[in-house]
């Protein structure tokens, strides 16, 4: 029995010199919270393209109808294909290269997180969630509000 014991304690204390990418993958988890969320970020960007194709589209009085299937039809996908990007489907590295390019963007470019880029709708439901919060309360409250996300920020940036 205490033989075993050895026997373990000595192959975990040499797992680690025999298998470093191990402790190097254990030791940065931490850091993984830090890294942002390539689905989301690509979503939104393409979102963004989105965005921007449309408010150009519709300047030139083109019609609403049919907009989305236009764009898809510009990032050489299907509109069923756009459709399940924008609700879930993650955009993978191929689909990423290739809706760059069909935009005239930068490799890499979905990939960025852009500060400018427009709210989805549920992040604008939950800013006016929080603005309703915010002036529906005294000052304690707003203060209590204030410290609890800056909490919450602050878990997710550990």
């Amino acid at each position: 029995m205490v033989l075993d014991e050895q026997r373990e304690r000595t192959v975990n204390s040499l797992y680690w010199r025999v298998n470093p990418l191990r402790q190097c993958s254990l030791n940065s988890l931490h850091l993984r919270q830090h890294v942002p969320n390539i689905t989301l970020t690509r979503r939104q960007n393409a979102m963004a393209l989105f965005q921007a194709y449309a408010e150009k589209a519709l300047a030139t009085g083109t019609s609403p109808k049919g907009l989305e299937q236009a764009f898809a039809a510009t990032l050489q996908v299907s509109p069923s294909m756009w459709s399940q990007i924008k609700s879930a489907r993650p955009i993978g590295d191929k689909l990423a290269r290739q809706i760059e390019q069909a935009r005239q963007k930068p490799s890499g470019w979905l990939d960025e997180v852009r500060k400018d880029v427009a709210p989805s709708a549920a992040e604008t439901a939950f800013l006016a969630l929080a603005l309703a919060a915010w002036r529906s309360t005294n000052s304690a409250g707003r203060k209590g509000l204030r410290e609890h996300l800056k909490s919450v920020v602050g878990e997710a940036r550990q």
